[in-house]
């Protein structure tokens, strides 16, 4: 992927240098539900392939039905990951002048300027672009605590996008993946869940849970919310190449293969043998696939509606 000319969005802010006391529960592994935060797409590579590791079904570390039912009764935690005493330099803002930080603001701008464009062209809304947060092992977030294990994550209730960078390093050295398409390809899909924010999606899909009848049709929910990601990262892969020709060859089959990794019919048949679609929360590789590709073709938002099923696609 070319991405060493882009602009550098000012929109990060790096906490790497900050150190923080405890653990917070609120954004956490089984305590948070859409309208405060959610399990981020790194986070279900990271949990997924350490139950895999350990022989644990990774439904147990994702905590998907325990998201879902918090969601649902209101009863989310919101503790905070605090930070220790003396400890916290000034938050600064902009782009590090480090390589991993340069690529990260290089993509983040990409985003900006593609969905500057793209939202308000196919639905009359004016892009507000989120900040995206870099710390190292743990740091605070209006939704609650964030961790290196949760892998990247969006939070709604302050609009940031949350990102260990240490995660692209696992992505490479451990789980067999990576490549600069492929990390970006993270990032988009977690912005994608900005997109839904701003198009009002999220609160809806809150409210859709609180009214689920069983854990099933909740976890149906999840799912289309998480495809929908997949294929606005697709959209706006799809519009910054036809605009920049930032694209090289192998970088779409290297985020096909990401998307597929982590499907849940594959982390819970490495985990024990088998995969209960019922339990998915995210979706099965054919669907992540199937999804990445529909934006990556179109380009266009509309062909995301992953909502517009009937009952017999469940």
């Amino acid at each position: 992927m070319e991405w060493e000319d882009f602009r550098r969005s000012d929109n990060v802010e790096d906490r790497r240098n900050e150190q923080y006391a405890g653990d917070g529960g609120g954004g956490g592994l089984g305590g948070t539900g859409i309208g405060t935060g959610h399990l981020g797409l790194g986070a279900i590579v990271v949990l997924g392939l350490i139950g895999w590791a350990l022989g644990i079904d990774p439904r147990l570390l994702i905590g998907g039905a325990e998201m879902l039912n918090n969601a649902r009764q209101g009863s989310v935690q919101q503790s905070q990951i605090q930070p220790s005493q003396n400890t916290r330099p000034s938050r600064t803002t902009g782009a590090p002048s480090d390589q991993i930080g340069q690529f990260v603001a290089a993509i983040l701008a990409q985003t900006e300027d593609v969905w500057s464009d793209v939202l308000p062209a196919q639905k009359g809304i004016q892009y507000v672009p989120p900040k995206l947060v870099l710390f190292n092992g743990a740091t605070d977030s209006a939704c609650g605590g964030a961790r290196a294990a949760m892998g990247p994550f969006y939070c709604p209730k302050d609009q940031k996008v949350y990102l260990d960078t240490s995660f692209f390093r696992d992505m490479k050295t451990k789980y067999g993946g990576g490549g600069d398409f492929a990390y970006a390809y993270v990032i988009a899909h977690e912005i994608g869940h900005h997109i839904q924010d701003q198009l009002g999606l999220l609160s809806k899909v809150q409210a859709a849970q609180a009214r689920a009848s069983s854990k099933t049709q909740a976890n149906a929910i999840s799912v289309r919310t998480e495809l929908m990601a997949d294929c606005l990262a697709g959209v706006w892969a799809n519009n910054a190449n036809a605009k920049y020709h930032v694209l090289q060859a192998g970088d779409v089959e290297k985020a096909i293969a990401t998307a597929q990794a982590i499907g849940d019919d594959r982390l819970e048949k490495a985990a024990q043998g088998y995969a209960v679609p019922d339990s998915f929360t995210h979706g099965s590789a054919a669907q992540r696939q199937q999804w990445l590709e529909t934006g990556l073709k179109s380009g266009q938002i509309d062909s995301c509606n992953t909502f517009a099923r009937t009952a017999d696609d469940e």
